[in-house]
């Protein structure tokens, strides 16, 4: 399927080409469109976007209606949305979205979006993997990531178990990929993300795609250690205790036994890299033994550049100057260089840059005091958004969030003119801050 055979299928009326001015791109390099805000009718009942609503669909289908407004409307975390993925999507593209483009606001694709819109009880799991195979069919690269959560789509997919998009995604993705694992997980795989999300189906439909039950994250956990402890779960979802138990043991279960004979990982030689990594770190004016920091933060030496076994893209490894790293040098049973506990740490290679003599000698200077930002009684605030939530529901749910690092922003400090849509959060409704940040 190309291009021009989704605008001819997903047409309404007039001819596409005649309503649309399709955007024609010289570069195939993907874009991060602006952050807008859901382009909601003035007389809309409403308080979320329903393209089956009359008015809602007139600005849905109306070419001044951009590609921004049309994410924003992809974020709103509710069944009219996320049911019509296919139709919102195609809106998109017809716009002339690249296939692998982001979302300003979450750095996530189409294909993301896609994956989390099966997600029970909210979406429809046969539709959104129809338009995934679409998606797939021109072109979206199912190992892409978030650089928000650092999950691709068939984390995703986990995730909010949708066993649908998981065998989708798999079926277009390079072999291995069933364990790339998830820096926001513990470096575990999406076996790993569904079982700590009690996502029974995607666990068993995992294991019959060949995913490794025996995968240890950064912390050593295989994914049944992941499963939470009944007593640790909040008391309104006590009664996910006996599927906790169930699916523990269904992971325990399946474990290689003690006496089994597990194939050796092959052993990376110390010093290798590869000509990509090379040419990039010449690029980038580093070399291995450089002193680099990370991120503006972290401070340490530069040991390794490359690809590695628990995601995709070029990595660094580096060794810290001080113990606040997360590991040895090695993932997952992989030695990728060596360096005392908690010493090593991983990031992506555009993350890391040379530390400057001027920036190590030089005193940090004086900043300008910043006003503190004025606090509301949140009790006192409604939210726009009928989600069936009090606010101060919401700021709890947001921290939960923060904690998981699936949001960064300041749930407490906020304004009135700042609420407008439902964050897209997996299991959580909580406010999302369209116009700026606190």
């Amino acid at each position: 399927m190309t291009k021009e055979d989704v605008l001819r299928e997903s047409s309404v009326g007039d001819s596409v080409l005649g309503r649309y001015s399709i955007i024609s791109r010289n570069s195939e390099r993907p874009v991060i469109h602006q952050v807008a805000s859901v382009p909601m009718p003035s007389d809309c009942e409403f308080s979320f976007f329903d393209p089956n609503d009359p008015l809602c669909r007139e600005v849905l289908l109306d070419p001044r209606t951009t590609v921004p407004e049309l994410f924003a409307v992809l974020r709103q975390w509710v069944p009219q949305v996320q049911r019509n993925i296919s139709v919102i999507g195609n809106e998109i593209l017809k716009r002339g979205c690249g296939v692998n483009d982001r979302d300003g606001l979450t750095d996530m694709t189409l294909l993301h979006y896609c994956c989390k819109a099966g997600a029970p009880g909210i979406g429809d799991a046969e539709s959104a993997a129809s338009f995934a195979c679409q998606l797939l069919s021109l072109g979206a690269e199912p190992s892409l990531r978030s650089r928000w959560t650092n999950m691709n789509a068939l984390h995703y997919a986990a995730y909010f178990d949708v066993p649908p998009l998981i065998r989708v995604v798999l079926q277009a993705s390079q072999p291995g990929e069933v364990d790339a694992t998830c820096s926001d997980f513990d470096f575990g795989t999406a076996l790993h993300i569904a079982a700590s999300n009690l996502c029974t189906s995607a666990v068993k439909c995992l294991l019959e795609l060949g995913a490794n039950p025996a995968f240890r994250n950064d912390k050593g956990q295989c994914p049944a250690d992941v499963v939470p402890e009944p007593l640790d779960m909040p008391l309104e979802i006590a009664d996910a205790a006996v599927q906790a138990k169930e699916l523990r043991t269904l992971l325990q279960e399946v474990l290689p036994r003690p006496d089994d004979v597990l194939p050796l990982l092959p052993a990376r030689p110390p010093g290798l890299i590869s000509d990509k990594a090379r040419a990039q770190l010449s690029s980038m004016g580093l070399h291995i033994g450089d002193k680099v920091i990370i991120a503006g933060q972290k401070v340490g030496t530069l040991r390794f550049c490359g690809s590695t076994e628990f995601a995709g893209g070029l990595w660094a490894g580096v060794e810290l100057h001080q113990p606040v790293g997360k590991n040895d040098g090695s993932v997952a049973g992989v030695q990728y260089f060596t360096c005392p506990i908690k010493h090593g740490i991983f990031a992506p290679l555009s993350k890391v840059s040379k530390l400057s003599e001027r920036r190590k000698s030089s005193p940090r200077q004086p900043t300008a005091p910043v006003p503190h930002p004025r606090r509301i009684d949140l009790a006192r605030v409604t939210s726009k958004v009928n989600t069936g939530t009090s606010l101060i529901d919401l700021v709890k749910n947001a921290n939960v969030l923060k904690k998981k690092k699936l949001i960064n922003i300041s749930p407490t400090v906020l304004r009135a003119s700042d609420l407008s849509t439902v964050y897209v959060t997996p299991r959580y409704p909580v406010i999302c801050w369209d116009s700026h940040f606190s």
